[in-house]
């Protein structure tokens, strides 16, 4: 098997895996319930870190990391 065929094949499954993921959430509410709880939870903990890493390195760029 040569590398680009093992890429399309790749690809295929993929987007056959991610097809599945998708019908699940449209035709099973439970499922849906659970990915929007996980996608909250996930948002809810990574954006405030993200934030919270930019300011520092920020604060460390704008040299005023030391007292004066």
């Amino acid at each position: 098997m040569t590398e680009r065929s093992a890429r399309l094949v790749a690809n295929v499954v993929m987007a056959s895996a991610g097809a599945a993921a998708a019908y699940m959430v449209v035709t099973k509410p439970p499922v849906r319930r659970v990915l929007v709880t996980a996608l909250r939870w996930w948002l809810g903990a990574s954006i405030p870190l993200y934030l919270a890493g930019e300011a520092r390195r920020s604060w460390v760029e704008s040299g005023h990391s030391s007292l004066r």
